[in-house]
Order: C-alpha cells, then structure tokens, then sequence
C-alpha cells in the first residue's frame, strides 16, 4: 500500500513539473519577471538553497552529492562550482534540459544531469544528498521511507525540506491557493516538526542516524522546512 502511494504521487509530480508548468517553473528559476505571488516563491527557494548550501563544506573536492529532485539545476551548480561531483536527478526530463543548458560550460564535466527517480540504486553512494522541496508532496510515512533509502546509500548527511503544518499553510493548501487553477502544483502535505521528528527517530532503517540542524524559512507563499540528518 505505501508502495503504490509513493508510486501514484511519484506519477502525479512527473505529470505536473513534465507536462502542466514545466515553462512556468522554469521562468519561476529564472530572473525574468513573475507575478508578485511567485516572486515570494522565487525569494523563499533561494533563501532556502543557501541555507542548505550552507550546511555543506565550502570545499567540496573529492565529495560525491546527490541533488535529488534537482529541478533547473541552481544547487548543483553551485555545488559543482565548490569542487563537488554532481549528480542532479529529476522525474521532469523537460526541467532536467533546462538544467543542463543552463550549466556554464565549465562545470558541464562535474554535473551528471538524469531524467528519473532519486531512490535508483544504481545511481550509487554518496557523501552527501540534498532533497529540496522534492518530497513535500508525499505524506508522513512515504518521506521517511524516502529518506531511508537515500540514507542507506549516504556517508555525511542528508538534508532535505519538508512542508511544516501550521495553520495558514494548512489552509493555504487545502484551499489550493498556492498557485491559481490552471498550474496548480499537486498537494504539498504538511506535516508537523514533532511528527516527522518522531517518525525519524522510529524507523529502524535510520537508527544510525540523528536529527541535525533545522531551520524554517517563511517568504509569504513560500514556507518550507529544512532538516539536517547526519551519521548518529
């Protein structure tokens, strides 16, 4: 059953990022000009993607990182800009393209850009994952079992964000009012810090691993979490 949940969502935010607002999500990366609601999303993700950045060494050289729903591609060039070798996964093959044709030219060597999803073993081991935004759309359970299988193939840590539960985000979201009608996103779950915390803490497969830094950032729109789980 929770396979087949994380199956349907998966196949729900491919459809949606792939085929309904694959342009609108990438001008939203971009610095062309958006409306006022997406500029606080614009603001919000950026402040967001230097707080993760932030959380990794500055020297990167010799670290393998995983950006895992990698999106138009902004954290990992900026990891690949600190030395890391990237590799950048996304279920949209249309905002993967993006991705690679903004790469500079020099860094195109440190950047593995996939169409696919982040939990292929085959993608290998890694010093470091970075799951930003990428799993807020899947419920409590489905993100731990997530991070789990991240984790299990992760040395250093693992940071990722998820859509914290406060009233006017719940509202905001059972509203659908994040976005209007015709590009609506498919619907963020928030899920409470205390909850995720405990979930965290519970799952056997994470008994390795403990709870690091964590940090809200709110921007209008825009409200996300990020987590740090690192080695225990």
């Amino acid at each position: 059953m929770a396979a087949a949940t994380y199956l349907e969502r998966r196949g729900q935010i491919e459809t949606y990022f792939d085929r309904t607002a694959a342009e609108t999500w990438a001008r939203l990366t971009s610095d062309a000009p958006v409306s006022g609601i997406r500029a606080t999303v614009r603001a919000g993700r950026d402040r967001m993607r230097a707080t993760l950045l932030s959380w990794l060494p500055e020297d990167l050289h010799g670290r393998r990182l995983l950006d895992a729903g990698c999106g138009t591609g902004a954290l990992s060039i900026e990891a690949a800009r600190r030395g890391a070798d990237v590799v950048a996964i996304d279920l949209s093959p249309n905002l993967v393209a993006v991705a690679r044709e903004r790469t500079p030219a020099d860094l195109a060597g440190r950047i593995t850009f996939l169409a696919g999803d982040m939990l292929n073993p085959v993608l290998g081991h890694f010093d470091h994952v970075v799951a930003m935004d990428s799993v807020i759309h899947y419920n409590a359970p489905d993100v731990v079992r997530v991070l789990a299988g991240l984790a299990a193939r992760t040395s250093h840590s693992v940071l990722f964000t998820f859509a914290p539960r406060t009233p006017l985000l719940t509202v905001m979201h059972a509203a659908g009012r994040l976005f209007p009608r015709g590009d609506r996103a498919p619907m963020i779950q928030p899920i409470g810090e205390g909850a995720i915390a405990r979930r965290l803490s519970a799952e056997p497969a994470l008994d390795t691993w403990q709870l690091g830094r964590s940090e809200r950032i709110a921007s209008s729109f825009y409200t996300s979490q990020a987590q740090e789980l690192r080695p225990a």
